[in-house]
């Protein structure tokens, strides 16, 4: 009976391991960090820093193709009944090519803030979930060469429910992206790495997220900042590979839920223009909306008027070179 138990535990753990697969560059073999795995029904996961991810069909039982993606690479297409334990991406030559780097010299600068919104209204917050993007538009407002130093995020640690009186703990990684202005919405992406940051229950409303080793600086245009969850965090500050939806039994069936990440984003009022964006990442057209009436009649944040949300930047004026 021990022999039996304990080769049904060896076939568990081979069962167990055998759902976690590697994304690598093709030509150097290191890993793609946090590369994006669509489903084609409009859900999907991310990698970890080392490459990795798990996929498991019992999860996910009418999927049958896996999208996987990462800045840099091309997309390939595979067959959830053969998906290889390494999948390799081939690195995008075209894009590649726009990737520049900076020599930035001691240049006298003077230093501006765009003031962050913050509030701590549960029901004015928006609630973070795997497949959202939102992006933010800061518009260039002066002749001289500007970078960003810091960005200023505001977010709500709390739950909504209090009943304990103690905070409840978690751990959230958060990916950071920049954006070109095209006519007014999110365009081409800007060629600077992804900027991986966590957030706790132990940061301050107003999180403040130094990107001045990134070297952003914003063009004549205006710039889109964007901030997406990746998923919580081990306490070693490893992403997660949890699942990343759950179902809830209603009149018309099974319906498929996001979870819900915290922190949550506070979105205000407190501007008389739109600019904040938003779009699921995991479908193939990815396409940008803007957070108004056209987006939703039915939501309560645009119902409430509150449609933007309260990003702040730190700045660097430089003078003439």
């Amino acid at each position: 009976m021990k022999k039996l138990f304990a080769l049904l535990l060896l076939f568990l753990s081979q069962f167990i391991y055998s759902q976690a697969y590697s994304i690598l560059d093709a030509a150097n073999k290191t890993p793609v960090s946090y590369a994006t795995i669509s489903f084609g029904n409009g859900s999907g996961t991310f990698a970890d820093a080392d490459g990795r991810f798990k996929y498991y069909k019992k999860w996910y039982p009418k999927v049958d193709s896996l999208y996987v993606s990462a800045l840099g690479y091309k997309e390939i297409t595979i067959s959830t009944n053969a998906i290889p334990k390494t999948i390799l991406l081939e690195q995008n030559i075209a894009e590649l090519k726009e990737v520049y780097i900076t020599a930035e010299k001691k240049r006298k600068y003077k230093t501006k803030r765009l003031a962050s919104t913050v509030h701590n209204d549960y029901f004015r917050c928006w609630l973070p979930t795997v497949e959202s993007e939102i992006a933010v538009f800061f518009p260039k407002e002066s002749e001289k060469s500007t970078s960003i130093s810091s960005v200023f995020l505001p977010v709500k640690v709390e739950s909504s429910n209090k009943h304990s009186g103690k905070e409840q703990p978690f751990s959230t990684l958060f990916k950071m992206q920049f954006y070109a202005n095209e006519k007014g919405f999110p365009g081409k992406r800007l060629a600077y790495e992804d900027i991986i940051f966590k957030i706790t229950e132990k940061d301050k409303s107003n999180f403040e997220l130094n990107v001045s080793e990134y070297k952003v600086y914003i063009p004549k245009e205006g710039i889109f900042i964007s901030v997406q969850v990746l998923g919580y965090a081990d306490k070693n500050g490893k992403l997660q590979q949890t699942r990343k939806y759950h179902e809830v039994e209603t009149r018309k069936g099974l319906v498929k839920v996001s979870t819900t990440f915290r922190p949550l984003l506070p979105f205000t009022n407190k501007f008389d223009h739109y600019h904040t964006f938003t779009r699921r990442i995991f479908y193939k057209n990815r396409t940008w909306q803007r957070f108004d009436r056209k987006y939703s009649t039915n939501n309560n944040l645009i119902k409430s008027n509150n449609t933007n949300y309260g990003m702040g930047l730190k700045l660097r004026l430089y003078e003439d070179k």
